[in-house]
C-alpha cells in the first residue's frame, strides 16, 4: 500500500459535502487538487498553494486560461505542477495521484461520482478524498464545502468568514424576493456562448445557472427539458418567448465567441453578445424586443462569488427590488478582500443598453 504521505502525523476528521467522515493529516503538506480552485484559494490564502503538487488542468488552464496566468504570476511553480487529469475528458488517472503521494485528495462530488473505480484505487492506497460541492448551487452544499476546505487546510476562521458572507448574501436576495411584490415566473434563457451565435451552446436545467434561477423565482426554459446541462433546440427557444437571455461567457474558441472573466475585453465581450440578437426569429423575442439580453461570466459560477452573480440576475428579474444592489461592485470587493489577483476583467454585462 502506497498510502499518504504523512502516515504517522497526527489526524483529524473532516467532513466532506456528501457528509463523509474522513480522516486527513492536521497539516497536509502535499494536496492535489482536482477542481475549485479559486474557492481553494480563498479559503486557504495564496501560499496554500505551495502545498498543491497535482492538479486537473483542463478545467483550470484550460477553461480559465487568464485567470490561471494571473495565479501563475503569483506562483509560478503552478506551471509545472503535474496533471491529474478530468472526469469529463476520460483521462483522470489514480495512478497519477497515487503516485503523488497526497496526503488528501480534494474532489468534485460530481468527479468522485463519475469515476467510481479511480476513487477505489486511490482511496484503496490509504489516501483521503475529500469531496466538495459548489455546482449544487444551494446555500447548504456551498457552507459544507467551504467549511470542508477550511477544516483541511487549517483555515477554519477565514472559511468561516466567508460562509457567513455567502449566507447573508444569498439569505438577502431570496427575503427580498419574497417581500417583492414583482411578478415573478419571468421566462429566462442561458446559453453558453463559448463558440459564437453560429453554434447552439449548452443551456442549464437542475444546476448551475439552472438551479440559481429556479431558485430566484424564475421560470428556467430549460428545466423541463434536460438535466444538469445541455442544448436547446433553436426552435424551442422562439416557441417559449423567453423575457430575458443570459448569454454565459468563459473562453470563446472562435473569434465571434463570448470571451469573459478575469483580464477580458467587456467591450469585445459586449459586442459579441449584442450579435446573439441577430439569431434568425430572436428579433421577435420578448427579451430582444425589451433589451434584456445579457453576458455573465460562466466562471463566476459555482464559487464562493457567485452570490454577485445571483444579485445581478435578480436585480434584472426585479429591477426595482434591487436598485440599491451593485453587483459588480460587490464581486470587485470580494477578490480586493479574499482573493490576491488584479481582478480587472468581464464579468456582468447588459448588451443593449
Amino acid at each position: 500500500m502506497v498510502g499518504a504521505a504523512k502516515t504517522c502525523a497526527a489526524l483529524r476528521l473532516v467532513t466532506d459535502v456528501d457528509g463523509r467522515e474522513v480522516s486527513v493529516p492536521d497539516d497536509p503538506e502535499r494536496i492535489v487538487l482536482g477542481f475549485y480552485f479559486e474557492d481553494f484559494v480563498a479559503v486557504g490564502g495564496i501560499d496554500a498553494i505551495d502545498r498543491v503538487v497535482g492538479i486537473s488542468r483542463h478545467p483550470w488552464q484550460g477553461w480559465r486560461p487568464t485567470q490561471f496566468e494571473r495565479y501563475a504570476a503569483l506562483k509560478p511553480a503552478l506551471n509545472d505542477l503535474p496533471d491529474i487529469g478530468y472526469s469529463e475528458t476520460s483521462n483522470f488517472s489514480a495512478e497519477t495521484v497515487i503516485a503523488l503521494r497526497p496526503d488528501v485528495l480534494l474532489m468534485a462530488a460530481m468527479d468522485y461520482t463519475a469515476t467510481p473505480e479511480a476513487m477505489a484505487q486511490i482511496e484503496g492506497a490509504g489516501i483521503p478524498v475529500v469531496t466538495l460541492d459548489y455546482n449544487a448551487q444551494t446555500i447548504e452544499r456551498h457552507l459544507a464545502s467551504t467549511r470542508a476546505l477550511g477544516a483541511v487546510l487549517g483555515s477554519e476562521e477565514r472559511a468561516e468568514e466567508l460562509a457567513l458572507n455567502y449566507e447573508t448574501a444569498m439569505n438577502d436576495i431570496y427575503a427580498r424576493i419574497a417581500a417583492s411584490d414583482a411578478l415573478k415566473g419571468r421566462k429566462v434563457y442561458v446559453e453558453l456562448g463559448t463558440r459564437g451565435p453560429g453554434t447552439v451552446g449548452n443551456s442549464y436545467g437542475s444546476s448551475m445557472w439552472g438551479s440559481l434561477l429556479t431558485s430566484m423565482g424564475a421560470e428556467n426554459i430549460a428545466a423541463s427539458q434536460i438535466g444538469s446541462y445541455g442544448q436547446l433546440s433553436p426552435e424551442y427557444v422562439i416557441a417559449e418567448q423567453p423575457d430575458l437571455i443570459f448569454i454565459a461567457g468563459s473562453n470563446g474558441t472562435t473569434p465571434d465567441a463570448v470571451s469573459m472573466g478575469v483580464a477580458y475585453d467587456a467591450e469585445v465581450a459586449r459586442g459579441n453578445i449584442a450579435a446573439y440578437a441577430q439569431r434568425p426569429g430572436w428579433e421577435n423575442l420578448p427579451a430582444i424586443q425589451n433589451g434584456n439580453l445579457f453576458g455573465i461570466n460562466h466562471g463566476g459560477a459555482r464559487t464562493l462569488s457567485d452570490y454577485t452573480y445571483a444579485q445581478f440576475i435578480a436585480k434584472q428579474l426585479y429591477p426595482a427590488t434591487f436598485a440599491d444592489i451593485d453587483p459588480e461592485a460587490n464581486l470587485m470587493e470580494f477578490y480586493a478582500k479574499y482573493l490576491p489577483i488584479d481582478a480587472s476583467g468581464a464579468y456582468m454585462i447588459s448588451a443593449l443598453d
